[in-house]
């Protein structure tokens, strides 16, 4: 095998190396001990999470947790933009309720706190919108464990805003009226609602 063939093949495996890398790292993973598992979750009653320019905004997301022992509870959760990886929204907490012996729903509070959003991403954060993904680790009596990424999706949206007025006012019968309004969505580069 000649000099050149040897570089070219240490290439493309070192090329097919950094692939599998990359795709490992972008899929879904799972890990854990025992039986425990995530077999239900639903994030913000399944609407769209709107976050607009300075109001925080929190919405749950509730788990369904069983193991054989009883669930112990919820150790992590994070979100982030399935697309990009970018994030900006924080877990404030989780409480759980016993359903039965080896059951419980578990409801975390995730938060958006749009000062923080502008450094969230290098490029540009709106683009951080659109398809998000929730990650868990959670935990059992037994210690069994399970680390489960993307156990839920939801929609992260830009929020809107619309005003209108009507003139003249007041209007006589059959007469024209003519209505105006602005229709803005929030930019989040800049923290403000732009047309």
């Amino acid at each position: 095998m000649s000099r050149e063939t040897r570089r070219r093949a240490a290439w493309a495996t070192a090329g097919g190396a950094a692939a599998l890398v990359l795709l490992t790292a972008t899929g879904a993973h799972a890990e854990g001990r025992g039986d425990i598992r995530v077999v239900g979750a639903v994030v913000n009653g399944g609407h769209p999470v709107g976050i607009g320019i300075a109001k925080e905004i929190s919405f749950p997301v509730v788990l369904t947790v069983r193991d054989n022992s009883g669930v112990k509870g919820v150790s992590r959760v994070s979100t982030l933009n399935v697309s990009n990886a970018y994030g900006f929204i924080e877990w404030t907490g989780t409480s759980c309720a016993k359903k039965s012996a080896t059951t419980s729903v578990c409801t975390a509070t995730l938060k958006a706190t749009p000062a923080w959003m502008p450094a969230s991403d290098d490029i540009d954060t709106n683009r951080v919108a659109g398809l998000w993904q929730v990650n868990a680790t959670v935990n059992a009596n037994d210690r069994d464990y399970w680390i489960s990424d993307n156990i839920a999706r939801y929609s992260v949206k830009r929020a809107t805003t619309l005003t209108a007025d009507a003139a003249p006012e007041p209007v006589r019968r059959g007469g024209k009226l003519t209505v105006t309004g602005t229709l803005s969505r929030a930019n989040w580069e800049t923290l403000k609602y732009q047309g």
